[in-house]
């Protein structure tokens, strides 16, 4: 399938408009949030309403039963609205396709979960990251402990930082190093471990500490964990856990975080185009849009964005068809192209329309600020760019 003909099916169709119509009312609202730095909690009262936020969950559960190639398409339009909400959404709705993509039998406690998120709208995410650690992506062992009581119930102390959406989330999916005090019972086969907490969960509290110049409205704030109490089923490994022979089907649901600074570049080269051909100042007597620096900086912008689609579309369908003919290699390889062609088709866009881009009055600026977070978001350039020199040059 040609990427040019997406979205094609039925379903895709239907997730693409909705997301337009989800797009264009935050679209209205992002400038005032980007610049309060507040979070947008309509915004996800929107979505709720909508049934967006059960995109991933499967049909046999009520939800959209969504493929990463509809995921990727939808979540593209949606950050052309707000990048901030995108990106967040885009973390609960991966996280609920990876929870259960690799359950080889049916699991309550996933189903659950999956029936929140239906008739509730709850909403999920990792908490990760921490200040002596930073992203886990690169292989430090995780501060906050979680311990072992004698009952089989955990204590878990710590703080994680870059939590995004906090202030939306009903769950927190907390990565844990693991101790054990617990007599009588099967020993830990692992060190490290998740955890399912609740918002309302006694010692838990998100510190609104989150004041970046990208992604200001993410909400991508600090958790923090005084002696949280969760029983035995909170422990992610132990009730929900994936089959290791079908890890290859959530592998590919890291590339849905490209598609939201594709959309990011989407929305700058839009807004270029449209200033392009309204602009005309007394020198020319027609718009600038006839100007040949003006129509090769909307060329390039183009060709980078066809790029983009035709890698990130082809992963994702790749994928969709066979999950296990995605080398991981190759889903970096997507995520490195689309970041940073969207970086430059941003950074076009703005020399395109020149010194008025950087007016608080135009969403160029914040274009410009939210697709460098992507940048930072594993894997990293080096990690990729590693693996890929390694493959060429030490594999058969």
């Amino acid at each position: 399938m040609s990427f040019l003909t997406y979205p094609e099916t039925e379903q895709q169709k239907k997730l693409v408009a909705l997301a337009a119509e989800l797009a264009d009312t935050f679209a209205g609202r992002a400038a005032n949030y980007d610049w309060a730095g507040r979070f947008p909690l309509e915004n996800y009262e929107d979505l709720r309403q909508s049934g967006y936020l059960s995109l991933t969950v499967p049909r046999d559960y009520g939800g959209w039963g969504a493929s990463l190639l509809d995921v990727v398409l939808a979540q593209e339009r949606l950050a052309r609205g707000c990048a901030s909400t995108a990106l967040a959404v885009t973390m609960h709705l991966v996280n609920t396709a990876r929870l259960g993509g690799a359950l080889s039998n049916p699991n309550a406690r996933y189903e659950r979960l999956c029936r929140e998120i239906v008739e509730h709208g709850a909403m999920i995410n990792t908490a990760a990251s921490e200040p002596a650690t930073g992203s886990p992506s690169r292989g430090g062992k995780p501060t906050t402990t979680a311990r072992r009581q004698h009952d089989g119930s955990w204590i878990i102390n710590g703080r994680k930082t870059y939590t995004t959406g906090s202030l939306a989330l009903r769950y927190f999916i907390v990565g844990c190093s693991l101790e054990d005090e617990a007599s009588g019972l099967e020993p830990l086969q692992a060190d490290r471990g998740n955890f399912l907490v609740p918002n309302d969960a006694p010692g838990l509290r998100v510190e609104e500490t989150w004041n970046s110049l990208g992604m200001r409205a993410s909400g991508s704030n600090d958790v923090i964990l005084e002696n949280v109490s969760v029983d035995a089923q909170a422990h992610v490994e132990a009730s929900i856990p994936s089959d290791p022979a079908l890890r290859d089907r959530i592998n590919g649901w890291s590339v849905v975080l490209s598609s939201v600074y594709l959309g990011v570049a989407q929305a700058a080269r839009d807004e270029a185009v449209r200033f392009a051909r309204r602009r005309r100042p007394n020198s020319l007597d027609r718009p600038i849009s006839s100007v040949p620096h003006i129509q090769e900086k909307a060329a390039k912008m183009d060709l980078a964005l066809m790029q983009c689609r035709a890698v990130l579309l082809g992963v994702a369908e790749q994928f969709s068809a066979d999950p296990t003919s995605v080398p991981a290699s190759r889903l970096g390889a997507a995520k490195y192209i689309v970041t940073n062609h969207a970086v430059e088709v941003v950074d076009l866009a703005m020399r395109l329309v020149g010194g008025a881009s950087l007016a608080a009055s135009l969403p160029l600026q914040r274009y410009y600020r939210d697709v460098r977070a992507g940048l930072h978001n594993p894997p990293m350039d080096d990690a990729v760019l590693s693996t890929l020199g390694r493959e060429a040059l030490e594999g058969e």
